[in-house]
């Protein structure tokens, strides 16, 4: 699954997406969890010390925040499904 990152999260990354291999149906939480796994740098961000997703952090599927959608990160994943993650944005 590709996965495309934004702002500071593209150097820690390395670039502009990863291709993440995941088991089918996996769901949002395991997806930010494998990225966390095979890029440590990502990991310290994407993951606080109890493995959540911090608030700092937005995971879209399909154009729609993850904390958005029914089963928020627990919701399962297709193969196709299109995923950007940005780190929290401020300013004015």
């Amino acid at each position: 699954m590709q996965v495309r990152f934004y702002a500071t999260l593209r150097p820690l990354a390395g670039g502009r997406s990863l291709e993440i291999a995941l088991p089918e149906a996996a769901t949002v939480q395991a997806l930010v969890e494998a990225v966390a796994t095979q890029h440590p740098a990502l990991g310290e961000v994407l993951l606080d010390p109890h493995g959540a997703i911090p608030r700092g952090i937005q995971v879209f599927v399909n154009g729609r925040g993850a904390p958005y959608l029914p089963m928020r990160y627990a919701t399962k994943l297709a193969e196709d499904d299109s995923i950007d993650i940005f780190p929290a944005v401020a300013g004015g």
